[in-house]
């Protein structure tokens, strides 16, 4: 758990060194977030290499769109700090790690304790883009390959987004998400949006490296999405069977 735990101090540090340092703390973040991305990305090898940058990659391309084309949230200094698409990238290994830790059949049970709470944010007027949000999240649950991993992300990020607007690193700006209701500053099921880029992460690590079809007799594991950066392949995320 060290590097995960790293993860998790760099992410929580990272946040309040750029709001409270400015106008050097910024550039400190960006380097000390790229020096810790490309590290692991050099480390890495094949199918773990291709999910970091595809994770990179969209990470990089749904910030343009949500931030600066629908401007649904604006950033302190306007611009997307360069930190901000690696980091999503060590958000994404930091829910792996704690994903393997819990189990998929504890997580099971997030989507259903949430409902209370994106229900009373729905009735109450709180945030009209909670249900939209959750219907979204509740979908990748269903049918991705990953429900324990979107679980853990679906918290984790909006414990990161409450954490940011509190410290001001950014703000939702309060329009309406793809037409629809308007979202919350931060929306309660903003976790949706991570769920969906670790959906196209790994569907895009399997396009470049399909794994073997298993013969009928064969008992081998399923594929897992990431491998453990800390025990040096030891996989660290549960998936569905591949006999369902």
């Amino acid at each position: 758990m060290i590097l995960p735990l790293t993860f998790a101090a760099v992410i929580a540090a990272g946040l309040a060194v750029d709001q409270r340092f400015q106008p050097w703390g910024q550039p400190v973040v960006d380097v000390l977030v790229w020096v810790l991305f490309l590290g692991l990305l050099l480390s890495r090898r094949g199918a773990e290499r291709a999910t970091l940058l595809a994770c990179l990659a969209y990470a990089a391309a749904g910030e343009l769109v949500l931030s600066e084309v629908l401007d649904l949230y604006t950033y302190r200094e306007g611009s997307i700090p360069l930190f901000v698409p690696p980091g999503h990238a060590l958000l994404l290994l930091l829910g792996a790690a704690i994903a393997q830790r819990i189990g998929e059949p504890r997580l099971r049970l997030v989507p259903w304790a949430c409902v209370p709470l994106v229900a009373g944010a729905a009735l109450t007027g709180l945030d009209p883009s909670a249900p939209w949000l959750f219907a979204l999240f509740v979908l990748c649950v269903r049918f991705g390959p990953n429900p324990g991993l979107y679980s853990v992300m679906f918290l984790l990020s909006l414990v990161m987004e409450l954490y940011g607007v509190w410290l001001g690193n950014w703000t939702w700006t309060g329009e309406a998400v793809f037409g629809g209701p308007r979202v919350y500053n931060p929306p309660l099921a903003a976790g949706a949006f991570y769920c969906v880029l670790d959906w196209l992460v790994m569907a895009t690590r399997d396009r470049l490296y399909p794994s073997p079809s298993p013969s009928p007799h064969s008992q081998a594991a399923p594929r897992t999405p990431l491998e453990s950066p800390c025990t040096g392949g030891t996989s660290f995320v549960s998936t569905r069977s591949e006999k369902t």
